[in-house]
């Protein structure tokens, strides 16, 4: 009987831990996965290097698409081929469109699919490191090669089409061998990506799934076509996108984008005009094609050119005035939408890239569950989002995640990518890490506040003021002046508006320094621990103006022990144009504003009454860092910069480049809105 009896209790025992054991296998939360997807990660490059599925690969040249108002696109379909050239399966179709032309990206593929040549590159690119010489990122920009940047900015990935997929690489109206007038951006052209999608999907080599995949404006495009709702298309891989473009770079905080935005434009309008000389050989030129061109030779010209130099309000024309009109499409097409989104979305950026400002916010905001959006973030900026991915710990290649991805949502194929974690991020000041959540729950908004008091952790350069951050209100009231400068053409936002090219030099991409020469600057006491800043940040300014208008640009920088000073975010404000949308601005739980949106709106700017005091409310960048034990934070404000932006001309006649005044008063203190983890002892 004892023994029976113990025989029973152990088997209680057992069931009470078996439960106990699944029950904790159901609630105990899911650990983050590996930033490089462990096993699964090593499966997906496993898949995507596998021997192809097709041996060759078709290309039907400039096929015609018709739009519904007529005009004629041109587009390559790329199908798999055997020895009887192009299969007749119908297979998932993925899409590019481009304002390059289709001719360049052709050229890019033919490159990459030479024998040999991009193998050498690809470990050329490996092996040079010039960090020695001052030229650190110019080696992590070279990674873009064995990153596999190459075959998503080409827009044809023919490892990818062997595998069995058709691709059609599309020339945007008006641009290419296509009609029309190129509608940058706008509301025709967001109606063409859907279209274009429809289009593809209702061919007979197409399932009638259709995926979409390219950098920058090829990613821009994803997004408007899946806000348009279009019903063929099934995934996105938009790399580099922007989504409330007004505010990205057209006129982020009232000032135009001038370095990277007009030697754009200036490209875009001269590739336009590259003729198509199959047709011109052959006897089938398309004369409306050129008429196209005569009849918009030099597209947003006379925009900018009344934004530039309109140096009164009624002397600026109707179409720059439509450009910061809220009713009008244009403005209301640039400001974007994510919020009719049903495709499945992998989102690629960087916390300087060109279109930073709206990236995290956009993918935020697309309602779709963890399973079908996920968002990598990496340290580099618009032509090197990622850098070094692919090495152990750290993404997979690009093209590797893109096939992964539309292998899942095109084709149907369970191989995990769905559990991929939500956010994959670089965090500044640490690594690559995985979370399920941004910004990080643990972080909470508190305010620092700008104090005259020195720091003394600027020497021996020469800012224009050394100031304290505290998490007191400074006791003190003093008047400090910032002057307009130049030290800002090496800086991370020079950096950022140049796509990286400034960033080359290492001494303007990582080291603020140089431009805090400018700058007043305001630094806080060394952290004692690590410390995570994680989200958008927002800065309080009392100010005073010696003129109708003036122009403030703020940057959050994490200061090292050699005083190294490296920004982590950034934005900027034109005075006249610091009029909030409520209605869209975001707060933290104390009230204040974590991202006051501006209207940006010419019937709304309110300029300066010289000699009394202006709040303004400035938006930065969205981050995720981490301060290292000794580190300390860091504020700069600048009156001027250039070349991320430019005022209106207005603006500047306002202004007359005259000297600016931060007013720091106990009763109206400045301050950062900073979401802050961890006990820094600030």
């Amino acid at each position: 009987m004892a023994r029976n009896g113990l025989r029973r209790w152990l088997r209680c025992v057992q069931l009470v831990l078996h439960v106990v054991v699944v029950a904790g296998l159901v609630t105990a939360p899911v650990a983050p996965a590996a930033p490089d997807g462990g096993a699964r990660g090593a499966q997906w490059l496993a898949d995507y290097e596998s021997a192809p599925k097709y041996p060759a690969v078709h290309i039907d040249w400039d096929v015609p698409i018709t739009m519904s108002d007529g005009t004629v696109l041109k587009g390559n379909v790329y199908r798999p081929a055997d020895g009887n050239g192009p299969i007749t399966e119908q297979l998932p179709t993925i899409v590019n469109i481009t304002p390059y032309t289709k001719l360049m990206q052709n050229l890019v593929d033919s490159a990459i699919a030479m024998p040999v040549l991009y193998d050498v590159l690809t470990q050329l690119a490996r092996m040079i490191d010039l960090t020695a010489f001052g030229f650190g990122t110019l080696s992590d920009a070279l990674q873009t090669v064995p990153a596999g940047m190459g075959r998503i900015f080409a827009g044809v990935d023919r490892k990818l089409i062997q595998s069995g997929y058709t691709m059609v690489v599309v020339d945007a109206r008006g641009t290419g061998f296509s009609q029309g007038t190129w509608d940058v951006f706008g509301p025709q052209e967001q109606q063409d990506a859907r279209e274009i999608t429809e289009w593809a999907g209702s061919q007979p080599w197409s399932t009638g799934k259709v995926g979409m995949t390219g950098v920058s404006y090829s990613g821009i495009n994803q997004l408007h076509a899946a806000q348009q709702g279009s019903s063929k298309l099934a995934a996105i891989v938009p790399v580099d996108p922007g989504n409330d473009l007004a505010r990205d770079i057209i006129d982020t905080g009232g000032a135009f984008g001038l370095g990277f935005l007009a030697p754009w434009l200036v490209a875009v309008n001269a590739a336009k005009f590259v003729p198509d000389l199959v047709s011109i050989f052959s006897g089938k030129f398309d004369w409306k094609w050129l008429q196209d061109r005569v009849d918009s030779p030099l597209v947003m010209a006379d925009v900018l050119f009344g934004y530039l130099f309109s140096l009164k309000p009624e002397l600026i024309p109707p179409v720059t005035k439509d450009m910061l009109d809220p009713a009008k499409a244009r403005f209301q097409a640039w400001s974007g939408g994510v919020d009719n989104i049903k495709t499945p979305t992998l989102m690629v950026g960087s916390w300087y890239d060109l279109f930073a400002n709206s990236e995290v916010k956009a993918f935020n905001k697309i309602p779709l569950p963890p399973e079908q959006k996920k968002l990598i973030m990496g340290n580099g900026y618009h032509a090197t989002p990622l850098g070094r991915n692919g090495e152990p710990g750290k993404p997979p290649r690009l093209d590797v995640l893109q096939r992964a991805w539309f292998d899942k949502w095109l084709k149907g194929i369970d191989n995990g990518i769905d559990e991929y974690d939500p956010y994959t991020l670089w965090q500044q000041g640490g690594g690559w890490t995985s979370t399920d959540q941004f910004p990080r729950r643990e972080a909470e908004y508190r305010r620092m506040y700008l104090s005259a008091a020195p720091s003394g952790t600027t020497a021996p350069v020469p800012v224009a003021h050394d100031g304290s951050l505290t998490s007191q209100v400074p006791g003190d009231t003093q008047r400090l002046t910032v002057a307009p400068g130049l030290a800002t053409l090496c800086s991370r936002d020079a950096a950022q508006i140049t796509a990286g090219a400034v960033a080359m030099l290492e001494l303007c991409g990582s080291d603020s320094r140089v431009a805090e020469i400018s700058a007043l600057t305001f630094t806080s006491t060394p952290v004692t621990e690590p410390t995570l800043i994680s989200g958008p940040i927002a800065m309080h300014l009392n100010t005073v103006h010696e003129t109708r208008d003036g122009y403030w640009n703020v940057s959050v920088n994490d200061v090292a022990p050699d005083g190294r000073s490296t920004a982590i975010s950034s934005g900027q404000l034109v005075s006249s144009f610091r009029t909030v949308d409520e209605s869209r601005a975001t707060r933290s739980a104390n009230g204040d504003y974590t991202d006051p949106y501006l209207t940006l709106s010419l019937a709304d700017r309110l300029p300066t009454v010289p000699g009394e005091p202006t709040t303004l409310d400035i938006s930065m960048l969205a981050t995720d860092a981490v301060l290292q034990p000794g580190h300390r934070l860091r504020v700069d404000i600048y009156a001027s910069n250039f070349p991320r932006g430019m005022p209106m001309g207005i603006s500047l006649a306002d202004g007359q480049l005259a000297p600016q005044h931060l007013q720091l008063d106990p009763n109206a203190p400045s301050w950062v809105n900073i979401p802050v983890g961890g006990n820094p002892r600030w």
